[in-house]
């Protein structure tokens, strides 16, 4: 049997790596997630003049006790590098993101990025993606919106940093393009946790104690 594997380990290898990639004087998209969690000390143990904008409360008050300046990104328009996870990271570069309930803010930062770098562990790469997706939803109409979309089942987590009702979409699906395209029109559906390609810069897999960059095929 193979060896089992140091999943804690692998994300932080993959985030330790990641943390690297900042320079000095950067402005930086933080996102949320358990391997998000380990790129934040090491990011801070670097010493860098740096500007950040988090994805959630919970890793904005992880940032700033370890002393990283954290700002609104209301103060930004652009950031050079974003650093996030992914819940399935496909061949072709698409992403299914949401596990944490920020996908929409994630995605906002990840688009205003420069350089939006994936971290995971080796368990997220997938030849397909496959349910669930993850979905933000207004709670206005929601009833509406539920029998408007079918199968979609609410999660039972706090709403997102912004008041949404988040959800997950469980039906199996082949093209991720329409899948994506069809959320994105739905009425009452904030926002989706499918990634395209071409937002993706690179992806770092931690694989043992080292991490190695993903060869995408997209």
């Amino acid at each position: 049997m193979p060896p089992e594997r140091d999943t804690e380990r692998e994300k932080r290898a993959a985030a330790e790596a990641s943390a690297l990639l900042v320079e000095d004087g950067m402005t930086v998209g933080l996102g949320t997630g358990s391997t998000v969690a380990f790129l934040l000390a090491p990011l801070a143990a670097r010493g860098l003049s740096i500007r950040c904008v988090a994805t959630s409360p919970a890793t904005e008050r992880a940032a700033r006790e370890l002393g990283l300046r954290v700002e609104s990104f209301d103060d930004l328009d652009r950031l050079d590098i974003a650093i996030d996870g992914a819940d399935q990271v496909a061949a072709d570069g698409w992403l299914v993101k949401g596990g944490g309930g920020a996908h929409v803010r994630e995605k906002i930062v990840a688009a205003a990025a420069d350089r939006f770098v994936v971290i995971v562990d080796s368990g997220k790469p997938v030849a397909k993606l496959s349910p669930p997706v993850s979905l933000e939803l207004s709670s206005f109409g929601l009833p509406s919106t539920l029998r408007a979309l079918a199968d979609v089942e609410l999660r039972d987590a706090p709403p997102s940093p912004d008041g949404g009702v988040i959800a997950d979409y469980l039906a199996p699906f082949t093209a991720p393009e329409a899948l994506a395209a069809r959320l994105a029109a739905a009425p009452g559906v904030v926002g989706h946790g499918l990634f395209p390609p071409e937002m993706v810069g690179e992806v770092l897999v931690g694989r043992g104690s080292e991490a190695q960059a993903l060869e995408l095929t997209g």
